[in-house]
């Protein structure tokens, strides 16, 4: 894959060294200066891809029927009772980010901060994943961004089944709204509910998986806020997004 001297920025920052042949034009350009390895290594090597899993059930089985419109939803979100973490919550967090983006990115849930701002991933795990959408050529303006979850957990709990039910059809009126050309679920909780599994986040790493009907494309990777107590851990991060890439472009073709 071709980085750009941007992109390998962002990469150094992240505590990622990419491996560049010495003849490539970016290590000419870039030098030793930039973090760039010249020794003759090879590129960094491709995620393994599994075959295709089955298509994940798709969501979107509440009692309400699905808004009509991008507004209404927003508005039957703000003022959602179906749980009771309604009962504790500053506001609800709808999502940010582009409605007709080609990547949508589903995190578990509010936090402390994003509960009090209605933006998810503000803070420190905000800022590494703003890097880690840097680093594949994107910005947060040009993905939509959301959670399994509209509101926080108490403590910061995973969330309960019955509150993934709650929130099931808002989530998956808000990926039929946007039709992003790929989904990332960021973290073990947002992909198992998102997949409807428990496989560990460990073993879904490296497959492709589908949502709904028409599918959409799912590459799993770790939270942000687990990759800033686990930094090891952002290699393989790196090869996630990488596969996201790959993915992006097979599906755009």
């Amino acid at each position: 894959m071709s980085l750009s001297l941007e992109q390998r920025r962002y990469l150094q920052a992240l505590g990622i060294e990419v491996w560049l042949p010495r003849d490539h034009p970016l290590v000419a350009r870039g030098g030793a200066e930039q973090g760039g390895r010249a020794a003759g290594k090879p590129g960094l090597a491709p995620p393994q891809t599994r075959p295709e899993r089955t298509p994940a059930p798709r969501p979107g089985a509440g009692s309400a029927p699905a808004p009509s419109s991008w507004e209404a939803l927003q508005a039957a979100v703000a003022g959602c009772r179906r749980c009771g973490l309604h009962q504790g919550r500053t506001q609800t967090v709808f999502g940010v980010g582009k409605v007709d983006a080609d990547w949508m990115l589903i995190g578990e849930a509010p936090g402390a901060e994003e509960d009090r701002r209605g933006e998810p991933f503000v803070g420190r795990a905000g800022k590494l994943l703003d890097s880690m959408l840097r680093a594949v050529g994107l910005s947060r303006e040009q993905v939509f961004i959301a959670n399994i979850l509209k509101c926080r957990p108490p403590n910061n709990r995973d969330p309960k089944p019955d509150e993934v039910a709650a929130c099931e059809d808002y989530l998956a009126q808000q990926i039929r709204t946007v039709q992003p050309k790929l989904i990332i679920a960021l973290g073990r909780v947002a992909a198992q509910n998102l997949l409807k599994t428990e496989t560990p986040i460990g073993k879904m790493r490296g497959n492709r998986y589908r949502w709904g009907d028409p599918a959409v494309p799912v590459v799993v990777t770790y939270h942000p806020a687990y990759l800033l107590r686990a930094p090891r851990e952002k290699r393989k991060s790196w090869q996630d997004l990488q596969l996201a890439m790959k993915t992006y472009k097979e599906a755009t073709q």
